[in-house]
């Protein structure tokens, strides 16, 4: 039997995260090891237990859910989620901006918040990556992009460039292999490349990457947003 998967939840409101908690310590496969009431309360208890996964509530007295976020992504390797109330852009585009791998409202259905535990513990994003390119998008539009690709980009071969920017237009593994003829097994490769060189996380953190680093320019036509390689 594999092990369990692990949890920290952390939310101000008690009953909220004492609800959270009970959904999901309820599920055979998932054991929530620690509770928390504030930011700094999740960073001690993530790095005390372990954790696979940590629900953040964004908005937490003294260390809020985002700067968490930040110190769990960039010292341990438990994965996160946020939390709130507010269904709104910014908050979205920060989170995933401090590494955060999904993004859930508190009104979540029960089903969904296991869902989301299962998905983002076993890798995988919880936003899809054309939701987070649109996002990046709109908080992007009005800061010039950088006039040329910057060294950090240099590390990657031609055809991983090709494969960053086909990940920031959303496009699935094999949407990528159709587009770059190639197997599906070679996209992966391509993508793992892409993601160990660049430092990323996850997908989502790759569209970032491909905006900020000016690969991308927001606001053109996907044949005209290439910056220094082709069309794609």
């Amino acid at each position: 039997m594999s092990q369990a998967l692990r949890v920290v939840v952390a939310d101000d409101q008690e009953l909220v995260r004492s609800g959270f908690a009970m959904i999901l310590d309820a599920q055979s496969d998932i054991t929530v090891v620690a509770e928390a009431g504030d930011g700094t309360a999740a960073v001690e208890a993530v790095r005390r237990h372990r954790p696979d996964v940590a629900l953040l509530d964004i908005r937490m007295p003294g260390l809020d859910g985002i700067e968490a976020c930040r110190a769990i992504t960039a010292g341990t390797a438990c994965r996160t989620v946020m939390l709130t109330t507010f269904d709104a852009d910014e908050y979205v585009y920060e989170a995933l901006h401090a590494g955060a791998s999904g993004f859930l409202l508190k009104d979540v259905r029960r089903d969904d918040l296991v869902h989301a535990v299962r998905v983002v513990a076993a890798g995988e994003s919880l936003l899809a990556p054309s939701v987070a390119r649109r996002l990046v998008e709109a908080y992007t539009r009005n800061t010039p992009p950088p006039s040329a690709p910057p060294a950090r980009l240099d590390a990657l071969t031609a055809r991983e460039r090709e494969t960053l920017l086909h990940l920031a237009r959303g496009l699935s593994n094999a949407e990528i292999a159709a587009a770059l003829v190639v197997s599906e097994h070679t996209v992966k490769t391509h993508v793992g490349n892409v993601l160990a060189k660049l430092g990323l996380r996850d997908r989502i953190q790759a569209v970032i990457c491909a905006y900020e680093t000016g690969l991308i320019s927001p606001g053109r036509p996907p044949e005209e947003r290439v910056r220094g390689l082709g069309s794609p």
